[in-house]
């Protein structure tokens, strides 16, 4: 009897050992088809001009920095990412003041109105920014928006504010009302319990809505090609795009541009992924 509930048990153990390697497996070659682009796209932008081999043979004794020189000097690549940061940073913390500040109500007083203003900003979610571009542009150009960051900062909240309301609105959900009780026991009033109790509790989904809305500004091409015309004013996404299209006969120069616009984002998501994962699986369970 013993001797069977022991092979028993070292088949059930041999048969998880199987699947833990099996989810390894799965999980380096996945981890690998995400590395291989930024692979070639290094190996690429250390190629001389004139070198026609593979991008996945890599000579390091023909190493052209001079690419990366080429992107920063030519390209203006720098003075897009500041233009970038600029834009990123000025939107990023408009959405999460305004979507944190619009959700709390919305999350603590289920009235029909209140529903009636959830639906609708959901609603805004599925009209495409570029359907209504042509009388966006008429009304930047009245008021003089084209071409400076505060145009494109207006409009890029106005685009990503729906989905981050959305989040802090689950995430307020799950909060217990009973810390607001406790607060205006306290004698502090709705201001006060919001910005000092609940705002603090709202590190996990902040930084998912940080993490999305900045991603999304940061690599926003259409809204930003159109309102900042501007070479000194253009954004990392168009300024990327236009270099690559005058360096098609030399990739590693674009391969170098590329790399620089996509370094402060990973940056910026290996710093904020714990607190990303946290709040989309918070988000999706509450």
């Amino acid at each position: 009897m013993s001797s069977d509930s022991n092979t028993e048990l070292t088949a059930s153990e041999r048969s998880y050992q199987r699947g833990r390697w099996a989810i390894y497996l799965f999980l380096i070659i996945v981890c690998l088809c995400q590395l291989l682009p930024f692979y070639l796209a290094v190996t690429t932008s250390l190629k001389p001009s004139d070198d026609m081999s593979s991008a996945l043979n890599m000579r390091t004794h023909d190493v052209a920095w001079s690419n990366w020189a080429a992107a920063v000097n030519e390209g203006g690549i720098l003075t897009s990412v500041l233009n970038s940061v600029v834009v990123t940073v000025g939107t990023t913390v408009l959405v999460c003041v305004l979507g944190a500040a619009a959700a709390y109500p919305l999350a603590r007083r289920l009235t029909r109105f209140n529903r009636l203003v959830s639906a609708f900003i959901l609603s805004m979610m599925m009209i495409p920014p570029l359907s209504i571009l042509v009388p966006l542009y008429s009304f930047l150009v009245k008021i003089g928006g084209v071409n400076n960051y505060w145009g494109i900062i207006v409009v890029l909240t106005a685009t990503n504010l729906p989905l981050a309301v959305f989040l802090y609105t689950a995430f307020i959900k799950a909060i217990p009302p009973a810390i607001d009780e406790a607060g205006e026991l306290d004698g502090a009033n709705k201001l006060q319990v919001f910005v000092r109790l609940v705002l603090p509790m709202l590190k996990p989904v902040t930084a998912t809505v940080v993490i999305m809305t900045g991603s999304t500004v940061w690599n926003d091409y259409a809204l930003s090609s159109y309102i900042l015309t501007d070479p000194s004013a253009q954004t990392i996404a168009p300024r990327v795009a236009s270099f690559f299209s005058a360096n098609t006969n030399n990739l590693g120069i674009a391969a170098a541009a590329s790399l620089i616009a996509a370094a402060p984002m990973v940056i910026a998501y290996m710093f904020l992924q714990r607190y990303f994962i946290a709040g989309m699986v918070a988000g999706a369970v509450k």
